[in-house]
């Protein structure tokens, strides 16, 4: 096929607030390199990582929240050569966007011509061997190098996956990183049939996706979300819904759940987090991957210590992951939750509506 030479894209200049993306028609199309291939992309999610890498709120100074106003409370005390997840200086102009959806159109040397026109998602870790939990060679697509809030994209051809399914490129564009996020910290808990967990941030991207898969490993639920998207939780298989404004949150899990807690899954961390570890029994397991709430708790060390407790971190996603997340979609086990779409020059905008938390599932930009 005959490509173009420019393309639509948006450009992240800096960090800071949503003027820093710059929406241009005259940025070069990519070549791929040896071992790559270019995908013409269909439609690309939003996830937080894309407002905590503009914000830099991934430095360690940043102790607020994200707010819908600026975007991160704290970005005034930031570290802009700290602002990547792996703590690393980002390389502006970044083109962000981790989840892609779109075709093969065009491949570098190494990589079969028969891939052209394959449709694909991305797995967004580009991990390297040996040691793949080695945050200096692992490499997240959209962060560290340029993702897919654009025309036409390059990524490694091992994580471009073919998927066959009926989906839309829209609701395809909903699984690779809020998915992955979620199967990464379930198994980091080890969750069993017939357990009880608890999920904070129910009603997003990644809390959303938690439900269904821990659904499909017989799991009871307890979801913690507005009281207004209480139903939509239910009929994706919560099987109760705890108002996140409950002041008293920990004895409302467990009233919810008939007594403590087997697992907590939290994305939100700030108050939520001790109302979730005292919600646990004893030999609990707690696992986190994101705060947006806030990243700096108040801990009780007793709680940790005398329940016995387990707590683990989720960021860097095992290989293989995203592939059998493919298997269980095009097997119809997983349902994409598209919240709202909007068009490449509107990704402010569509920014804007992700920070408000307003949704259920995920937003996705439509190219």
């Amino acid at each position: 096929m005959s490509l173009k030479t420019f393309m639509r894209a948006v450009i992240l200049t800096g960090h800071g607030g949503l003027d820093k993306l710059e929406y241009r028609e005259d940025w070069p199309v990519p070549t791929p390199r040896a071992g790559e291939v270019l995908i013409e992309v269909g439609a690309c999610g939003l996830n937080n990582a894309d407002i905590n890498t503009r914000t830099a709120w991934y430095s360690k100074r940043v102790t607020d929240g994200i707010t819908p106003a600026t975007g991160s409370a704290g970005f005034a005390e930031a570290q802009f050569d700290a602002g990547s997840w792996g703590s690393s200086a980002i390389s502006f102009p970044l083109i962000q966007g981790s989840d892609v959806a779109g075709r093969i159109a065009a491949v570098g040397d190494g990589v079969s011509s028969t891939r052209i026109g394959e449709r694909v998602i991305v797995d967004p870790w580009l991990l390297g061997s040996g040691d793949w939990m080695n945050p200096s060679s692992a490499i997240y697509f959209g962060s560290e190098c340029n993702g897919g809030f654009s025309e036409f994209t390059t990524i490694r051809a091992e994580n471009a996956l073919r998927v066959d399914c009926d989906l839309s490129d829209a609701q395809l564009a909903t699984f690779p990183c809020a998915y992955a996020t979620a199967e990464n910290l379930v198994a980091r808990t080890g969750l069993r049939p017939a357990e009880t967990v608890v999920i904070s941030g129910a009603s997003g991207g990644v809390g959303t996706a938690a439900i269904q898969l821990c659904r499909l490993r017989g799991a009871r639920i307890i979801a913690i979300a507005s009281r207004s998207k209480s139903s939509v939780l239910r009929k994706l298989g919560a099987d109760a819904v705890v108002d996140r404004e409950t002041p008293e949150m920990s004895e409302a899990i467990r009233t919810a759940a008939g007594g403590a807690v087997d697992v907590a899954l939290d994305v939100v961390g700030g108050r939520i987090f001790d109302h979730l570890v005292r919600a646990l029994r004893h030999g609990g397991r707690y696992s986190s991957s994101g705060a947006i709430s806030g990243p700096i708790v108040d801990f009780d060390l007793r709680q940790l210590i005398y329940k016995d407790l387990k707590l683990t971190g989720a960021t860097i996603v095992p290989p293989g992951t995203v592939r059998r997340l493919v298997d269980l979609i095009e097997r119809g086990f997983l349902r994409p939750l598209l919240a709202a779409e909007y068009t490449l020059p509107d990704l402010a905008k569509a920014q804007q509506a992700f920070m408000e938390k307003r949704h259920v599932g995920n937003i996705v930009v439509t190219v």
